[in-house]
């Protein structure tokens, strides 16, 4: 399903990070990436050799309300650039979604896909989402939630319009048009439970506070005072990219902006153990898994994994809409092995 005109966190803040990218690039100021958190090794080489790769985009629920735990990844997004066609098909994943943690455990671990970044971090992250959509992950780049904070108070605030009242984390927005801070636009983005919309009412809302910061972010009187922004942001990214690699990610991929197309995984709702997951159908997934290969210069690979086994034991959950039943014990564990190339 295509997500029109729909970014999720993760996905406006990468195109902040590329806006940022291109003016920093234009002004040779690439000692301003040196406070983002990136790796002294490379993971990958397909940015070295200027080749269409994949990357996993996590926004975390640390970095705000004084947290310093590791946390959830609040938001989960998978970006394939291809710098020959010049387009970025970025996919959001939703965090509920019910999936098979990569770990090195023997046993199976299946739960929300969200808390594979609380087991272990952006790898545990890359190998469970890499799985989850048949796919290879070439990097992955953390995102915490203090990063908006900073990025509104630096463009001077933002103003939004709600027709819902907003409250959350002791700050309340009446329904109306109002000029936000940084703490006050991070608690408008940051509610989901009270709006009827739930999580999707909620990344519309983000949407409205980062496209404001992007648009505001292209005029001169902020262009100049972009590296002292990178400054501020650099504790609040870490990536698995090397500083080099982030260089050539400005000057061979900044095009790759110009053609972004955003789509989601939609599932359905389903309780588990007492707890609601998001289901996602086979044919969602093969579909999202084929774009994302197709966008990467790959061909389709059919989807064999523990998510597809499962909706393949619950077709009665999938015959009847109105079913919330899934069955998610009970299989073959060594019905495939961690060895599946991508």
């Amino acid at each position: 399903m295509k997500a029109k005109k729909v970014f999720g966190y993760v996905a406006t803040m990468v195109l902040v990070l590329s806006v940022i990218g291109v003016l920093v690039f234009k002004f040779y100021e690439y000692k301003a990436f040196k406070t983002i958190k990136t790796s002294t090794s490379s993971v990958s080489n397909k940015i070295n050799q200027q080749k269409p790769f994949s990357v996993l985009l996590l926004g975390v629920d640390t970095g705000s309300d004084g947290r310093i735990d590791r946390g959830l990844s609040d938001s989960m997004m998978v970006a394939t650039l291809n710098p020959r066609t010049k387009q970025t098909l970025l996919y959001s994943v939703p965090r509920d979604s019910l999936a098979e943690i990569k770990t090195n455990h023997a046993k199976k671990d299946v739960q929300k896909i969200n808390a594979a970044y609380e087991i272990g971090k952006a790898p545990v992250a890359k190998k469970t989402v890499s799985a989850f959509l048949g796919m290879p992950l070439d990097y992955s780049l953390t995102i915490d939630m203090g990063a908006l904070k900073e990025l509104v108070d630096f463009v001077g605030g933002v103003t939004v319009k709600t027709d819902i009242v907003v409250s959350f984390d002791g700050q309340t927005i009446p329904k109306g048009t109002h000029h936000l801070n940084g703490e006050k636009a991070l608690a408008y983005t940051r509610m989901r439970y009270q709006d009827p919309r739930g999580d999707y009412g909620r990344q519309l809302r983000q949407q409205e506070v980062l496209m404001q910061i992007v648009h505001k972010l292209q005029s001169p009187q902020y262009m100049f005072r972009i590296p002292t922004l990178m400054n501020k942001l650099g504790s609040h990214i870490s990536t698995d990219l090397t500083t080099q690699q982030i260089e050539k990610l400005i000057s061979h991929y900044h095009q790759c902006t110009k053609h972004v197309v955003t789509k989601q995984l939609v599932g359905r709702e389903a309780w588990i153990n007492g707890s609601s997951y998001q289901v996602i159908d086979t044919a969602n997934l093969q579909s999202a898994s084929d774009q994302l290969r197709k966008n990467l210069g790959l061909t389709s690979k059919k989807l064999h994994n523990t998510e597809t086994k499962l909706n393949e034991l619950n077709t009665d959950f999938f015959s009847n809409p109105n079913s919330t039943t899934y069955n998610a014990a009970g299989l073959d564990t060594t019905y495939y092995t961690d060895n599946t190339t991508y």
